[in-house]
């Protein structure tokens, strides 16, 4: 029966049992956010009832391993405010019931507990603390919190600090240096280079003759080549500007508006695609430019001096630095994804095909700028594939002090 079931795992176009499992939090973080945090090992310094949801919520999704420190026994108290403990569990070590009871959530994630104050690690081995991703540490004095944050620093360890008073907390990370590569920003704006055109977009847009199409084909073309055909009928006549003030944006609405088929009365056509087209025009006709924050990173001093210790972000970062200023002619990789809008499947295909081909071309060209920078510092290459992927063009950095 075992066998059946693996063998119906392994076969190509099933979702395996885990896809199905962690399906919700895959298409948040994907397979290699998923890995990350299999292979994470947590430590949690005393089980209250924070620290138990916190633990709680890595538990859930998958979390490698966790172990649960803390030296004092569960009280009326614990159990009062606990989701997790029971009246049976009092004057029973909190580490050892916090660890059998979230263990339940999840039979894949590893638990431990050890049944000492984290002040008595501290005397006597503080190097045990330096095994771990990321330390969680909850309602801890300021005495042990400085003298755990010490330790951590210098191992590059995060060091999480929580406390709460009731309904009412607060959260600080403390660590070095916060690199993100995958940052997924809100209301990030599409990356269609529509104001410069690279060569490949540039002649699929040339293969679209609106003036001379039949209505079906004039009235399913997608929208993001109805703008950059009349971006440069407006660039003709305003001296190669695109439109920036309300004004400008306005006559160039208009100018679109105009495009749109009218019937044997002269009366306008209902054409959804020209509709979107103008809808977009705030949207899709704006400069292309690098971020402030992602210059602020290629202007390091972490780019621009390498070093063996150096880690994958920094790295990443000088391929992309050295992509921007040949390849890239000043501008960033194209992240190559286009939204959804009206239009035939072909032409839409078509479309996010010419995206997709120099998004993957551009990731090709910073992947071998990583892997010369790698090899100019005698390192192994440890970067990951998914970090040569699109995400990198939302690089930023979080530096955290104690």
């Amino acid at each position: 029966m075992a066998a059946a079931v693996q063998q119906a795992q392994q076969q190509p176009g099933r979702v395996s049992m885990k896809e199905q499992r962690y399906d919700r939090q895959l298409r948040l973080w994907g397979d290699h956010g998923q890995e990350a945090l299999e292979l994470a090992h947590v430590c949690l310094i005393c089980a209250t009832t924070t620290g138990q949801e916190i633990l709680k919520n890595l538990v859930l999704p998958g979390v490698g391993s966790f172990t649960v420190v803390d030296g004092n026994q569960v009280t009326g108290e614990d159990v009062g405010n606990s989701f997790f403990l029971q009246r049976s569990n009092i004057g029973q070590n909190r580490a050892q019931c916090t660890t059998e009871l979230l263990q339940e959530l999840n039979s894949d994630v590893s638990g431990n507990f050890v049944e000492e104050n984290p002040d008595t690690l501290l005397d006597n081995d503080a190097s045990f603390f330096c095994r771990f991703n990321v330390v969680i540490a909850t309602q801890l004095p300021e005495s042990t919190l400085l003298r755990l944050a010490e330790v951590l620093w210098n191992y590059n360890i995060p060091l999480l600090v929580c406390r709460t008073y009731g309904l009412v907390g607060y959260m600080r990370i403390v660590i070095k240096e916060h690199p993100v590569i995958e940052s997924h920003p809100d209301n990030a704006l599409d990356d269609l280079r529509l104001d410069n055109p690279f060569p490949e977009l540039q002649e699929h847009i040339q293969s679209y003759d609106l003036d001379h199409m039949e209505k079906k084909d004039h009235s399913h073309t997608p929208w993001l080549v109805i703008v950059a055909k009349y971006l440069e009928k407006w660039y003709n006549e305003n001296g190669g500007q695109i439109p920036k003030s309300y004004k400008e944006k306005e006559a160039f609405r208009e100018m679109i508006r105009q495009g749109i088929l009218k019937n044997e009365n002269g009366v306008q056509e209902d054409e959804e695609n020209f509709e979107e087209a103008i809808k977009n025009v705030n949207t899709a006709v704006i400069p292309t430019k690098i971020p402030v924050c992602i210059e602020e990173i290629l202007n390091d001093d972490h780019c621009t001096n390498l070093s063996q210790q150096t880690s994958s972000f920094w790295i990443l970062a000088r391929a992309l630095k050295e992509f921007v200023a040949k390849e890239g002619q000043g501008n960033l990789p194209v992240r190559g994804t286009i939204p959804d809008m009206i239009a035939d499947s072909g032409k839409f295909i078509q479309l996010q095909n010419v995206y997709r081909e120099k998004a993957k071309k551009d990731a090709e060209a910073v992947g071998n700028y990583a892997a010369k920078m790698l090899q100019s510092i005698g390192k192994v290459s440890s970067v990951k594939l998914y970090e040569l992927n699109f995400p990198i063009l939302h690089l930023h950095t979080k530096k955290i002090p104690m």
